[in-house]
């Protein structure tokens, strides 16, 4: 990676976020349980598009018709599972709705901005289409450190 490589904010190839904790708590909406907080109006974008397109997913459960937070959450999270369905389907909807307002309330980075693609500042994500799914690649250094953290934090999780 060229240390001197700079990349624009408003770049839509880009997901740029910094390490941070949300307002509210989540139990239920995967970005929310993220530390990873949009800087830049195009990562809020991507951000609402994959909560929606997860959203679209039904999933039948029981005698209820649930979104793919709910059906994941019932997998995952065994305070989920516990819960009656219906408190869990109202619960995904609360958190929806704290997650958007969060995001439309977040300080954002200026479009006209650009930042060093190397740093420790900002997790960056090079974002590749293949057919109808965005792969988030991560770009830098510190990026592909946080990331396998986290995904030895969901692996142990899991276990």
């Amino acid at each position: 990676m060229d240390s001197e490589e700079l990349i624009n904010v408003d770049n839509i190839n880009y997901a740029i976020y910094k390490i941070g904790e949300w307002k509210n708590d989540y139990e239920i909406n995967q970005i929310g349980l993220s530390k990873e907080i949009p800087v830049t109006k195009n990562t809020v974008y991507h951000v609402k598009s994959s909560m929606d397109e997860i959203r679209e997913s039904k999933f039948d459960i029981s005698d209820k018709t649930v979104n793919g937070f709910v059906a994941i959450a019932l997998q995952l999270n065994p305070k989920i599972s516990e819960m009656e369905l219906n408190d869990a389907i109202a619960l995904e909807e609360k958190e929806y709705n704290n997650v958007l307002e969060e995001l439309d309330g977040l300080e954002l980075l200026d479009d006209d901005e650009s930042i060093p693609l190397d740093n420790e500042e900002y997790l960056i994500y090079k974002l590749e289409k293949e057919c109808h799914v965005t792969t988030s690649i991560p770009a830098n250094e510190f990026t592909k450190k946080y990331y396998i953290d986290e995904m030895k934090k969901i692996e142990d999780a899991l276990r």
